[in-house]
């Protein structure tokens, strides 16, 4: 355990960070789910894909992941969306 005062701040903040970080995370995971669902049940894509650019742009505004990530899994999520949606119907 820390004995300095300084080390026990850090530890307190280290605390709360993880539990918004853990929080934000959980977040913008269940908000990709949310797409892919949308995406094999063929329902609100588009509602559904902003959503989760926004948590991934605010996960990475915050720190939580870095940019380039949230960029990426956005990418990849709107791909999939709209081959989705440009397949032919049967």
């Amino acid at each position: 355990m820390a004995t300095h005062e300084s080390a026990k701040k850090r530890h307190r903040q280290s605390l709360v960070r993880r539990t918004r970080n853990r929080a934000l995370r959980t977040r913008f995971r269940s908000a990709e789910k949310n797409v892919l669902s949308a995406i094999e049940e063929k329902g609100k894509v588009a509602e559904a894909l902003r959503g989760a650019q926004k948590m991934l742009d605010q996960a990475a505004s915050r720190g939580v992941i870095h940019r380039n990530t949230a960029s990426r899994r956005a990418s990849r999520l709107a791909k999939r969306a709209h081959k989705a949606a440009s397949a032919p119907k049967r």
